[in-house]
């Protein structure tokens, strides 16, 4: 337990900082962990990069599930902290274990069942299909190790801890760097296996991550005295968690669909396109860091503050988030658009797939600084229980957006740039209006 901190007493500004910073450390190697994925695919071939890329938003699948689930958890047993309640802390803590271990039974059927037919939707060639199922069939396999992690570590985020999440995901991703070019090219007595050693890089790296957070939370103080009665399922803290994790996990899966729509539209130019996209999609993922360090942040100062009945202190939190995010997004967003080319050389020397992903980056830089009201202002809402609004709030953005500026673009004969230009419109124009409605809620409902 971080015992320097006290999110409902310690200066908001401060607290931002101390939890936020490790936060998004922590989430930077975790979106390197993914660059150096999309790297060595780089190297085995075009065709590899274009099924990881079209792989990312099916992976989401297990990203949404894991971010279900650390922040129903993280927000639940933050506002028994909050409300001093040890009893509800460690009810909490257990089922979200039982109720991440649910979760990764359902995502694993899902995953197997259904890749190939969202890889085909996109409209993939039958080499791309291959090679997308070799990756994402061990990913998928290995789903209750990656939801495991994130369960465990819900508890620590709801104390303000991010540090030792931080530690964990540096030795993932330094592990992935060691692991990859041996399980993709062979090394010793391990046998080549192309884009599939991929995959099993990812599942070793998350397994060693989870005994090392098993021995970090067996020596946590809120645990003394920890009984297996606390994993007795109740059906009313099960309950409790799934309403506030299933919204999120639902409306993050939006994002699979959302980006489905994006890639449709885009492969229509061809696999280079893709490839391109995809690989300056992922390291467009490093510079939403700070964004996503904030959110983790206030997730915890918030919920354990609404739990103490805080309210001035839940305000100042959302606002000192969202000013700080803003500033940080404009100076990324302007870093990207001076050096797009650059950027996606790092993934391919195509000159193609170079063309294509330095055209996103550069349309893409515009809506960086519209980042911040998104993903804090979702985050408010979780903290407060609310996850049904953030859950509305990503379906729009994740879904109805992508499939108007689609269907928008498409009756216009629109060519690529077209297409991310409206997209681009179409998110600042979404974001203002959430930010005016966070407003009058925290005026209406926070007073």
């Amino acid at each position: 337990m971080n015992q320097t901190l006290s999110l409902t007493r310690d200066p908001i500004p401060g607290l931002i900082k101390k939890i936020a910073l490790p936060a998004s450390v922590g989430t930077f190697f975790q979106t390197m962990y993914n660059i150096v994925d999309t790297f060595y695919a780089g190297k085995i071939s075009p065709e590899a990069l274009s099924a990881l890329a079209k792989s990312f938003p099916i992976y989401f699948i297990i990203i949404a599930a894991c971010i279900g689930v650390t922040v129903g958890g993280t927000s639940l047993i933050a506002n028994s902290i909050g409300e001093g309640s040890r009893e509800k802390v460690l009810s909490y803590f257990s089922h979200t274990i039982i109720y991440g271990i649910l979760i990764s039974i359902l995502v694993t059927f899902l995953g197997l069942k259904f890749s190939e037919d969202v890889f085909l939707l996109m409209g993939s060639t039958n080499e791309v299909v291959l090679l997308g199922l070799k990756y994402t069939n061990v990913i998928f396999s290995g789903s209750i190790i990656f939801i495991l992690v994130v369960a465990l570590n819900a508890l620590l985020h709801a104390e303000g801890d991010t540090k030792t999440y931080r530690n964990i995901l540096i030795l993932s991703f330094f592990l992935n760097i060691i692991l990859n070019p041996i399980f993709i090219f062979g090394f010793a007595f391990i046998p080549s296996m192309g884009i599939t050693g991929i995959g099993i890089a990812t599942i070793v790296s998350q397994l060693i991550a989870l005994l090392i957070l098993v021995f970090k939370i067996l020596k946590n103080n809120r645990i003394i005295n920890f009984s297996t009665k606390y994993f007795y399922p109740k059906i009313n803290i099960l309950k409790n968690l799934f309403f506030q994790s299933a919204p999120i996990s639902a409306a993050l899966l939006s994002f699979t669909v959302g980006n489905t729509i994006i890639l449709s539209y885009v492969g229509i130019f061809g696999e280079y396109a893709t490839a391109g996209y995809g690989s300056a999609a992922r390291f467009e993922q490093v510079l939403l860091l700070p964004v996503l360090g904030l959110n983790t942040a206030i997730i915890s100062i918030i919920a354990q503050n609404y739990g103490a009945k805080n309210f001035l202190r839940v305000k100042e939190s959302y606002f000192k988030a969202i000013k700080y995010g803003f500033v940080i997004m404009i100076v990324s967003g302007l870093i990207v658009y001076l050096s797009a080319d650059k950027i996606v050389s790092i993934f391919s020397n195509n000159p193609n797939v170079i063309e294509f992903g330095a055209k996103y980056l550069k349309i893409s830089a515009f809506i960086f600084p519209a980042y911040p009201i998104f993903f804090i202002s979702n985050g408010f809402f979780m903290s407060l229980k609310k996850s049904e609004n953030a859950m509305i709030s990503n379906l729009i953005r994740n879904i109805f957006l992508p499939l108007f500026v689609f269907y928008f673009v498409k009756s216009m004969n629109g060519n690529f740039n077209t297409f991310f230009w409206v997209y681009c419109f179409s998110n600042w124009l979404y974001v203002s209006t959430l930010f005016i409605f966070v407003i009058f809620y925290i005026k209406k409902k926070l007073n």
